[in-house]
């Protein structure tokens, strides 16, 4: 297999805080690699160092001889003065300058430069590239152009940033945690994107679907050091456990070895040789093997919720709108205890609202709301809350409580509290801007669940989140026995912890489906494939539809081709009306001899012709445009 990335030796830390030491890897080409991690060790700035963006304390990252890189940050750095279009299409890529170029061109209706840059685009075969770039905007809801990057949301500029890097067409493709913010339609297009594509993927990701069906390699840093697994997410767990089962087993036989090694070291004699020496060194790397913990850290969460009361929340008809964009109508729905909804649907159809109503954070247009006395929301946001950077991690929590009553009889501190959710004493009076970003999310459940609620509302929770803290929040939400609304692109999270589902279908419309997400999209595929076998069976093959049957055409947008062959079609009318024009002066001349003047008759018959269909065509596209 070709390499196309050796990591050698590499180290890095931050001030006291090792990272990782001495780690050694490579990725093969076309190779599609998940670095997998608990949050604080070191991935994202180990995606830093490969992507040139930071510099490690020692080692070497060694790149294939031209070998194109694209790399999207967790956080993506785009220039705030640009427009979407600017900031998009800034690329060294000489094509897809090229399109750039025509792409103004043909918004400024400028003749001249398409007359020029058609056939340079021609040459360059770079109609298909064109396509390909259409298609990535388009499946990621870039359709703004004229927007300035800065009046974005957080969002937004994450799928500004994810469309840049793959517009681009890089061979050697990096991704931190490329699928936060993306609603799951856009996660499944983006999934079978990867899949087909032939490009070499490094990624870090915590969406376990969209690891085991795209990565084949696992890289896990652990204990400062790496270890590679040849196999997607679900083989990895697999080896990961053989592995721990094994370096305990080689643990525990060092802490046997040690009782009797230190017998040996207090009844030995001051006089030592050469042989005691070596034993003696023998002995201190035993002692430091022995020491290792042989347990993995975890937040162990048993947070009982304040008593429900036997009424929780009603809602009835309620709607809401924002001018002509309709969100809820007329939705009515009464909650039970243990009842576990997910929701879900695209980017922008109202589920934030729907949130925001049930917490009376937003007031609906129409329809009541009626909340039971016993209720006690915990709310995590999408947008999370603001720390100061410099506050101390300790004060943010005693800020909300000195003590926490986990409910079921336990009452702790607030340092016993962080240490609950792994925040050692060194990181509890560290400020908060020494913490990676999944740190942050931790502080920020934490800060939700220490106030016992009995109604918790999630709005996408996984975002940034390590694995390991999801499968503990995951068992915590399954045994919960209050009311959880969540909202996430997580399609494993919701499965596991969903057991119906609120489908946000557009125009006001939620479906409530009694099942979780796998199942909830299983039966949409099956209905979309019933109504298709309806539709061919009103409709047989060859046999027009009778006219009851027949639905007006809709307007479409003209497609970026079509855009091309129309802007080709006006310059290959006014070329050919301009040989009309010429040709009808000659053939009126009378200075032609016989056989010309014969020969110009029939090219004039063919060029009305050929006029007579562009035109037709010409129109059909304009009337597509308007």
């Amino acid at each position: 297999m070709i390499s196309y990335l050796q990591v050698e030796n590499l180290s890095k830390r931050f001030g006291e805080q090792l990272l990782f030491e001495k780690i050694s890897f490579g990725i093969g080409k076309q190779q599609k690699v998940a670095l997998i991690a608990k949050n604080g060790t070191g991935k994202s700035t180990l995606l830093q160092i490969i992507a040139g963006k930071t510099a490690p304390d020692s080692g070497s990252v060694i790149f294939r001889n031209g070998v194109i890189t694209g790399y999207l940050e967790q956080d993506p750095r785009l220039n705030n003065e640009n427009t979407v279009f600017d900031e998009v299409f800034d690329s060294e890529n000489p094509i897809l300058s090229l399109v750039k170029q025509y792409e103004q061109a043909v918004a400024q209706n400028d003749l001249p430069l398409l007359e020029k840059l058609i056939p340079e685009m021609d040459a360059r075969q770079a109609w298909d590239y064109e396509n390909t770039v259409k298609q990535i905007l388009s499946e990621l809801k870039v359709n703004r152009y004229d927007q300035k990057i800065a009046s974005l949301s957080g969002g937004q500029k994450k799928r500004v940033g994810l469309a840049k890097v793959l517009i681009t067409a890089p061979e050697f493709l990096i991704l931190d945690e490329p699928t936060n913010h993306l609603d799951i339609e856009m996660t499944e297009w983006l999934e079978s994107y990867l899949e087909k594509s032939g490009c070499t993927l490094l990624m870090v990701t915590h969406d376990r679907y969209f690891l085991d069906r795209i990565c084949s390699h696992i890289i896990e840093i652990d204990d400062f050091g790496v270890y590679t697994y040849d196999g997607n997410y679900s083989y990895y767990i697999e080896k990961r456990d053989e592995r721990l089962a094994g370096r305990n087993a080689g643990i525990e036989k060092a802490r046997n070895l040690l009782r009797t090694e230190q017998e040996w070291m207090r009844r030995m004699p001051q006089a030592r040789g050469h042989k005691a020496k070596y034993r003696i060194d023998n002995y201190y790397k035993l002692k430091e093997e022995a020491s290792r913990r042989t347990d993995q850290p975890q937040i162990e969460l048993d947070i009982r919720g304040q008593r429900l009361g036997k009424k929780i929340l009603e809602l009835n008809n309620i709607s809401k709108s924002y001018g002509n964009l309709r969100l809820l109508h007329d939705f009515s729905y009464r909650f039970d205890r243990g009842d576990k909804i997910g929701l879900v649907g695209k980017n922008g159809v109202g589920k934030s609202t729907f949130l925001d109503i049930i917490t009376q954070n937003t007031s609906p247009d129409g329809g009541s709301i009626e909340i039971g006395e016993t209720v006690v929301y915990g709310y995590y946001r999408q947008a999370g809350i603001t720390f100061g950077e410099g506050e101390r991690v300790i004060d943010v929590v005693k800020e909300i409580a000195e003590q926490v009553d986990l409910g079921n009889g336990k009452i702790l501190s607030a340092s016993q509290f962080l240490e609950y959710f792994l925040f050692t004493d060194k990181q509890q009076y560290s400020p908060v801007g020494k913490l990676s970003g999944g740190e942050r999310r931790r502080l920020y459940l934490l800060t939700v669940l220490m106030k016992n609620p009995n109604f918790l509302i999630l709005d996408e929770p996984t975002n940034d989140l390590d694995i390991a803290t999801l499968q503990v929040l995951e068992e915590y939400l399954r045994g919960f026995k209050g009311c959880l609304l969540v909202v996430s692109h997580d399609r494993f999270f919701m499965d596991k912890v969903a057991e119906h589902i609120f489908a946000f279908e557009g125009d006001g419309r939620i479906k409530d489906f009694p099942g979780n997400y796998t199942q909830y999209k299983n039966r949409r595929e099956e209905e979309a494939e019933e109504r298709k076998k309806e539709e061919k069976k009103k409709t047989p093959s060859g046999t027009p539809a009778p006219a009851s049957f027949r639905e007006t055409p809709r307007k479409r947008k003209i497609s970026f081709r079509e855009q091309q062959e129309l802007a080709q079609l006006e310059l290959e009318l006014e070329q050919l009306n301009r040989e009309k024009a010429d040709t009808e002066h000659l053939l009126g001349s009378g200075t032609l001899p016989p056989d010309e003047l014969l020969r110009k008759s029939e090219r004039m018959g063919a060029l009305l012709n050929e006029i007579d269909a562009k035109e037709m065509r010409w129109l059909e596209l304009s009337d597509t445009q308007d």
